[in-house]
Parts: C-alpha cells; structure tokens; sequence
C-alpha cells in the first residue's frame, strides 16, 4: 500500500525563501504543490523538490491576475491540504508621494488581499479536519513604521496582526497558524524594491537557514518566528522604544548608503 505524504501549498516558490521552503517542506515528507511566476524557475525548483523525494504539481500562474485565488482553490480540489504557505509578495521603495498607484494596487493585493482570501479558502477545512498548518511569511518590516518603504511596511503588519489573531482564534483545534519574520535575506527581492544600495542589505540571512527555521516553528506550531537572533533582538527593542525614534532608525537603515 502506498504512503500518502501530506500535501502543502507553497505561493511564490520559483525563487528565494520559497524556494527553499519548497525543498524544506519535501525534505520533512510533504508532497508539494509550487506556484509562481517564473514557469522556467518554477520548474528547477519542482527537479530539486524531487530530488528531495517529494511528488510535486507546478502552476505558473501571476497572483496579481484576477481568478488567480479560485484557480489554486480548484488545484488543490478535494484533496486535505495540510500546508499552506503564503509566501509571495513584494515591496516598492521609495517616497510613498510619489509611488505609482497600480504598483501600490497590485502590491496590497498580492501581500494582503490574496493572502488573506487563501487562507479563507484553506482554514475550514482544516479546522474540520482538526490538523493543519498555515505559515504567513510576514518581516521584521511588521514590528516598526518604515519610512522609505511605508507601504510594504504596514502590508507587513497587517499580515502579522492577522496571524496572530487567527493563531489565537484556532487554538485547541489541531491547526496552527504561524507570522514568519525574517529580516533582510539574500534573494531576489531587495533587486525588485530597488533596496539592493540600503545599509538594511548589508548584513542579511541566507534562504536556505530561513526555511530551515520557518519549517521548524510551523511544524512545531509556534505563532510568530523571528528570523536570526540580531533581528529577534532588534524586535524586541522596538517594542520598548518611543515610535518617534523608531521610525527614524528605521528610515536610516532603509537609506541607500
């Protein structure tokens, strides 16, 4: 009789920390379904799925689009979801007065909205079945105003207060819901928000130990996970220091060198 291994929904998986959530998520006996832009990343990321012995369903498919949500809800189908990972989003830099406001649209969409609309779609489920996780992948950004980046910034906070809420919400239940937060991280990103010249980007994690930590809490049903113990410790002092100040810091760490 063949094993079923339990199944997990990864969003933004072609590159970066999911990416490397995939392969994580594999490696500790998941199959996976990947879903991302990038059809040709999408597609080195499945090999290294396998490679890692999972079976894995690929969509390349743009979040942004319209019908994107119903069409992941129609792949899953009827089958228990046990993974939902909500990793794709993206962050504009710049002043918030001049940011373009389809940019800003399609940004709050992707980092909220469908976030938001995909765990809707999953949770049900899995408090019915009374397991299941769900990791929001969220960012130190949550924890503290961002000036340069004041968008993304409170996309982020938004993203953690949910998770947190909703942790609290399904506790008892069998599901956990986790807020990942790392901190600055060597991927694609910093490019897409033209935050590659920030002081934030001189001292970053690796993908790899970010998923290594984020599988971690999620299977361990932690609620929030704070990337790197500098970044733990740069949370906490936010939550002890006058807002005026930290937004100023923050707006220096977010200041191209």
């Amino acid at each position: 009789m063949t094993e079923v291994r339990p199944l997990a929904l990864v969003t933004g998986a072609s590159s970066g920390i999911g990416a490397e959530l995939s392969v994580e998520l594999a490696r500790t006996g998941h199959d996976l379904i990947l879903t991302g832009r990038d059809a040709g990343r999408l597609a080195e990321v499945a090999e290294r799925v396998r490679a890692a012995g999972a079976g894995v369903e690929t969509k390349s498919l743009d979040l942004e689009d319209e019908g994107s949500v119903e069409a992941l809800v129609g792949i899953v189908g009827a089958r228990p979801l046990a993974v939902l990972v909500n990793n794709a989003g993206f962050g504009i830099s710049g002043p918030f007065a001049e940011a373009q406001p389809a940019r800003l649209a399609a940004m709050i969409a992707l980092n909220v909205t469908v976030l938001t609309l995909l765990t809707r779609a999953f949770l049900p489920g899995m408090i019915g079945r009374g397991s299941g996780r769900i990791l929001n992948v969220a960012s130190t950004a949550s924890f503290s105003p961002c000036p340069g980046m004041a968008g993304y910034g409170a996309t982020k906070a938004y993203v953690l207060s949910l998770s947190e809420a909703l942790a609290e919400e399904v506790a008892g239940t069998g599901v956990a819901v986790t807020a990942l937060c790392p901190g600055a991280t060597v991927t694609r990103f910093a490019d897409r928000a033209s935050m590659g010249g920030s002081k934030l980007f001189k001292n970053t994690s690796t993908a790899p130990d970010v998923a290594r930590t984020a599988v971690k809490a999620l299977l361990g049903g932690r609620r929030v996970r704070i990337a790197g113990w500098r970044n733990a410790v740069m949370a906490f002092s936010i939550r002890l220091a006058p807002r005026l100040i930290v937004a100023k810091i923050s707006a220096s760490m977010l200041r191209k060198a």
